[in-house]
């Protein structure tokens, strides 16, 4: 390799580093999944900078491709809930290597990445005893039947430097594979730009990958299912609801939720979600608890005094209903029963007039369903971080392809580690305050 295509690579390295750092929060993806990505990267970039300064180096092949890849589609807009990448999955039947785990289209999926040239893509076993394309697959499918909890509705094999006909046909004949459109989702996906920043804040483009020639392809294991009658909502609290202010914050918000059900626009609300919308802390008190005097504080909140402020001061940096309101507008909301008792209960316990108000008016928005939760969630041990009304509550958003908002983060993260993709949009916790 010449000196100058190594540093092509380190320069390729150093860009899918900062790309990894600066993935876009819609992926969800976890602190552990970003660490290995990092590591791999540094890994690769540590190796090729020993070559650079080997006065004799040597022929190689580098991996760097195949991280690109990797990062180029965690950046699609449809890819959320990355619960694992470039790992063996811990399966009964044995490890089984994925390099992406993740929801696709609300959909749990596996993602099996390809940087190598088609001529080398053999089907069966090479002549040096390598394993073919044919016998990789079947092992991936015998490890995605083998689970109930990491099962994944497909397994999409993208080829990033494309594919010989003739194995793209064998994969149809012998997997019942169909062609799947990464690109369409985004135009503006197409390149992958390795930059450079120089002295005056300059760039210098060191390589543009077009992923043009690319292939993917998709094995379905688990047909989607209509989604199941629900309930109408219903009133929860029997008063007229007061007509929702323009001018206010909070109504503005709820207002822009969609009341009629469609496909693909719903959104589930766990209780913490509900609680933060209405919060007092949430809806303007902020400021006046952080101002109050310590024994007014002590004498309202009485051992919850510390939490309730860091909460206040949370609200005053990064108002919760800003993050909600660009996640609600246009969705249609809804809510398991189990939800429902448990936030009414808190309610008639906890909140003031206004926030009992604001809970009037929120759940005459919302859509109230069975607790119904899919068999993979509920698959899952149960556990003091995987507790049943929780697998309840989040296994509910997933029988609707939705995903859940919550602060729960306990939960989320106890989901990821055990390999789990699930749809889920974290905010900030608040409390009812008795505003």
């Amino acid at each position: 390799m010449e000196n100058g295509e190594i540093e092509t690579a380190i320069k390729r390295c150093e860009s899918v580093i900062r790309t990894i750092e600066h993935l876009p929060l819609s992926t969800a993806i976890t602190a552990s999944c970003r660490r290995t990505l990092l590591k791999l990267a540094s890994s690769e970039l540590s190796f090729l900078s020993s070559l650079a300064s080997d006065p004799s180096p040597q022929p190689l092949s580098v991996n760097i491709g195949h991280i690109e890849s990797v990062v180029w589609i965690l950046r699609l807009p449809s890819i959320t809930g990355v619960s694992r990448v470039c790992k063996p999955l811990p399966l009964p039947i044995g490890g089984v290597h994925v390099d992406l785990v993740c929801t696709l289209g609300k959909a749990p999926v596996w993602i099996i990445v390809s940087d190598r040239n088609p001529r080398h893509i053999s089907w069966s076993e090479d002549r040096h005893g390598g394993k073919g394309l044919r016998s990789r697959i079947e092992h991936v499918l015998a490890a995605a039947q083998s689970t109930a909890t990491l099962k994944p509705s497909s397994v999409i094999l993208f080829f990033a430097n494309g594919l010989p006909s003739s194995v793209y046909d064998k994969l149809k004949d012998g997997f019942g594979a169909k062609e799947f459109e990464f690109c369409s989702e985004s135009s503006s996906m197409l390149e992958f730009d390795c930059e450079d920043t120089m002295e005056g804040g300059w760039v210098n483009v060191v390589r543009s990958r077009s992923y043009k020639e690319s292939v993917s392809v998709e094995i379905k294991l688990i047909d989607r299912c209509e989604s199941p009658a629900f309930l109408e909502p219903e009133v929860v609290i029997q008063a007229e609801v007061a007509e929702l202010s323009k001018n206010d914050a909070f109504s503005s918000v709820i207002s822009s939720m969609r009341l009629q059900s469609e496909e693909d626009c719903f959104i589930n609300l766990d209780t913490t979600a509900l609680v933060a919308l209405v919060s007092g802390i949430t809806n303007g008190c902020a400021e006046r608890i952080v101002g109050m005097p310590e024994i007014g504080l002590d004498e309202k909140f009485k051992g919850n005094t510390v939490f309730v402020i860091a909460q206040a001061e949370s609200e005053i940096e990064k108002p919760v209903l800003v993050k909600m309101g660009a996640v609600l507008s246009g969705k249609r909301g809804i809510v398991c029963k189990s939800v429902l008792s448990e936030f009414k209960e808190l309610v008639s316990m906890y909140a003031g007039t206004n926030e009992k108000r604001r809970a009037v008016q929120l759940l005459n928005r919302l859509m109230v369903v069975n607790d119904n939760p899919t068999e993979r969630v509920m698959g899952l041990p149960t556990t003091r971080k995987l507790a049943m009304k929780n697998k309840t509550v989040f296994g509910t958003g997933d029988r609707w392809g939705a995903a859940t908002l919550t602060a729960n983060m306990a939960f989320v993260r106890a989901v990821a580690q055990s390999g789990m993709s699930l749809s889920t949009i974290d905010h900030s916790p608040r409390a009812l305050t008795g505003d």
